[in-house]
């Protein structure tokens, strides 16, 4: 049986995973509240294309930490990978908001660390209620 990054990170399928997480946070940003337009519009000001760089450049270790999640699925017998993207949303949310964590942690971009760290205390809830987009995106890109 293939692996996530085997699946997700091939030539062939990264393009359009990244294409699918970048639309997906576009939708999950729209339909949020004022606060979360509002940082995100003044992150863009400063970088229009952020949010495609960002899942260019975080996604290795988006799949390297969904990975084991991933395995934990097929090993209980595969079956619908989106229900079980939402049944292990807490756990899911944790491991991803753990690489922005340490990013932001790094940064020396202090207007989108400020940007970030304003929208963090909301960031889990947030990430949990994407996970049916995000267990869409997999299932989508094969996995």
């Amino acid at each position: 049986m293939a692996t996530l990054t085997e699946i997700l990170m091939n030539e062939q399928t990264r393009p359009q995973v990244e294409a699918d997480c970048a639309a997906l946070i576009e939708r999950e940003v729209a339909a949020k509240g004022f606060a979360i337009k509002a940082a995100f519009k003044t992150v863009k000001m400063f970088k229009r294309d952020i949010v495609p760089d960002a899942v260019s450049h975080l996604l290795p270790e988006f799949v390297e930490k969904m990975e084991p999640f991933y395995a934990e699925h097929l090993a209980a017998g595969g079956g619908d990978l989106r229900a079980f993207s939402v049944t292990n949303a807490e756990r899911i949310a944790d491991a991803l908001l753990s690489i922005t964590d340490a990013r932001a942690e790094n940064s020396k971009h202090k207007t989108l660390v400020k940007a970030y760290r304003s929208l963090r205390p909301k960031g889990r809830e947030q990430v949990i209620q994407a996970m049916p987009g995000v267990g869409d995106v997999l299932v989508k890109n094969g996995a």
